[in-house]
């Protein structure tokens, strides 16, 4: 035996390895959370203020962006819509003077117009009526040749005499109906004097003469010498005979009742 086992021991017994390890963790676990709770309060707390004093700064500078470039548009706006407004007005005082301009060269053409037909038939009054002073000064030397037309002339004046009421057919040389070509045509025949068919050829088939100086016989012509339109005899005494028109057939008529244009003499 021992000499030493009579004596009682102090030590303390020895707690199992596995739960010392438990109750280190344990309480280094809590220390170490209740330190990063702190931590994270005390972040917190640190960074409020300055994400405050970081952030508002900018939100009043976008706020004041945003309020200028509205202001900027809203004067754009306005600057845009009177440079329009003064544009359409423009160009209604354009369309305006266009159509005062338009009316008032519509307004001066038709005053000269008119003034144009009236200066036009004034001539033609003053052409007739000098036509007719010649033809009334001519009448009694006319009449008198009339009267006193012997040989080829007074054959042809009682030729076309009996002509006198007879019908106007187109084309037609006689002896029942004629046109006005075709009477010139017969009348001449009967004298021996062999004359184109047309008015066109017999208005220059002899001498062209003035239609102030004619004598009985005178192949009288409307329109331009080579291309007349209508042909008629002169009978004297200021008159003429012809075949006038499908309405009138073939007539006598004073010189005063269409003015020929121009004459030949072919006897």
């Amino acid at each position: 035996m021992s000499p030493n086992a009579h004596i009682t021991s102090h030590r303390k017994p020895r707690r199992p390895a596995t739960q010392s390890w438990v109750v280190r963790t344990g309480v280094a676990g809590g220390v170490l959370s209740t330190l990063a709770v702190a931590g994270t309060a005390s972040a917190t707390t640190a960074e409020k203020p300055t994400e405050a004093t970081a952030e508002m700064p900018a939100f009043n500078a976008e706020l004041s962006a945003s309020i200028a470039q509205s202001a900027v548009a809203t004067q754009q706006t306005a600057v845009d819509y009177q440079v329009r407004a003064q544009v359409e007005d423009a160009l209604d005082q354009a369309k305006a003077d266009a159509k005062k301009a338009k009316e008032e060269a519509e307004r001066k053409a038709e005053a000269e117009r008119k003034a144009k037909e009236k200066r036009e038939a004034d001539e033609a009054r003053a052409s007739r009526d000098s036509d007719r002073g010649s033809l009334g000064t001519k009448s009694t030397a006319d009449s008198s040749s009339s009267s006193t037309a012997t040989g080829s002339s007074a054959a042809l004046v009682n030729f076309l005499r009996a002509q006198v009421g007879k019908a106007y057919v187109m084309g037609s040389t006689g002896p029942s109906s004629y046109d006005c070509s075709g009477l010139v045509m017969a009348a001449y025949s009967q004298i021996g004097i062999d004359l184109p068919r047309v008015s066109q050829d017999q208005s220059t088939a002899g001498t062209q003469v003035s239609t102030s100086n004619l004598k009985v016989g005178d192949i009288l012509y409307w329109g331009s010498a080579g291309s007349a339109y209508h042909v008629a005899v002169y009978v004297g005494g200021g008159k003429f005979i012809g075949a006038q028109n499908p309405s009138t057939g073939i007539v006598e008529r004073s010189m005063s009742y269409s003015p020929p244009t121009g004459a030949v003499r072919v006897m």
